[in-house]
């Protein structure tokens, strides 16, 4: 199975070899998009920042010997300059940049009265209305051609992720721009090559329009992110392992009574929750009247290790549970929060 558009090439234009090699790898694939880092944000100094405006005409090479579409990421004006004066045919604005508004806007102003797509990944942190925000500067300025990425999203907590996919993001993108293609990123997302096929399959069951995936003609001598690059070879064989499924919407009278099964479980979800929330407001006033402080941290900790130990055992996956846990605590916390700070507002009117 092929995606609809598949964007594929080394994470970094390293060597002019190493760029052609992989290109060449890839002309055997249903590609659209040959894809190479030329500037590389990196967390901090001293680490490589990618080879910059001397690894422009090794794309265009690309674009000329193999009849490959080329972009890369752009961060400022000056790339997007760069790239525009040498015929790129798309960019992206990479996740840091998602992040900063005023960087968005920077590289909005430059792409201003140009025909070219441009594809913005999602913000480093799971945050829906930076990831819109974005999108929304770029469409401004006259792009017509805009795709999202989903590339995953920063946590604290570490999990088998290198950034976690938090697919309901990304459902939430698609609710709120129905009409722009969704591009699944599982190179960032699993951050190691075995990940890749079921982060795809996912994206696929999900209906994405197509993957970007980083590809290097021998991944072990990488100069960034080794682990979650493959060869081109690789990426063959994980289009060939993604299962069809059909893409349109289901009507079955089976289905509809699930789904109708599954509303009433979020209807007693929602009850259950409010009724959670009102006993954390009786303890709030409780320990308003004792003078006691918010947070129990031993009685948090036990409470947490027990619900996680039943929930194991009723087969729901850690990750989830814990996320659960610790929001349901969170608002709890808010709610008794809240009536300490309605005590103050009392006593100062």
């Amino acid at each position: 199975m092929s995606p609809n558009t598949l964007i594929a090439g080394p994470c970094s234009a390293e060597t002019r070899e190493q760029v052609l090699e992989t290109a060449e790898g890839l002309t055997k694939l249903p590609l659209d998009y040959f894809r190479a880092g030329i500037w590389k944000p990196r967390t901090r100094p001293g680490e490589f920042e990618g080879i910059g405006n001397d690894a422009i005409p090794w794309l265009q090479e690309v674009k000329e010997k193999y009849g490959l579409k080329v972009c890369t990421e752009v961060a400022k004006a000056e790339h997007v300059e760069a790239v525009l004066k040498a015929g790129f045919d798309m960019v992206w604005i990479g996740a840091r940049s998602t992040a900063n508004p005023f960087t968005v806007q920077e590289i909005a102003d430059a792409l201003a009265g140009v025909d070219i797509p441009v594809m913005v990944k999602n913000p480093t942190n799971p945050d829906l209305k930076l990831w819109l925000g974005a999108i929304e500067r770029i469409e401004k300025v006259g792009i017509k051609n805009i795709s999202a990425i989903h590339r995953g999203f920063s946590v604290y907590e570490k999990t088998k992720y290198r950034n976690n996919p938090n697919w309901q993001i990304p459902i939430d993108l698609k609710q709120e721009l129905p009409n722009i293609p969704l591009i699944c990123d599982p190179s960032h997302i699993g951050g190691r090559d075995f990940l890749l096929l079921d982060i795809a399959q996912k994206a696929f069951d999900l209906k994405y329009d197509g993957l970007m995936v980083e590809t290097h003609f021998n991944p072990s001598i990488a100069w960034t992110d080794a682990k979650q690059q493959i060869t081109p070879f690789q990426l063959g064989e994980l289009l060939q392992s993604l299962k069809v499924r059909g893409r349109e919407e289901i009507a079955a009278d089976e289905i509809i009574e699930m789904r109708s099964q599954l509303t009433t479980k979020d209807e007693e979800i929602i009850r259950i929750l409010s009724e959670r929330m009102g006993i954390s407001e009786k303890i709030g006033n409780f320990k308003k009247e004792k003078n006691a402080v918010i947070l129990q941290n031993n009685q948090w900790e036990e409470s947490l290790r027990k619900n996680l130990e039943k929930a194991s055992k009723a087969q729901l996956s850690p990750q989830f549970s814990n996320q659960l846990f610790r929001l349901i605590h969170q608002e709890s916390i808010r709610i008794q929060a809240k009536t300490f700070s309605e005590d103050k507002n009392e006593q100062a009117n």
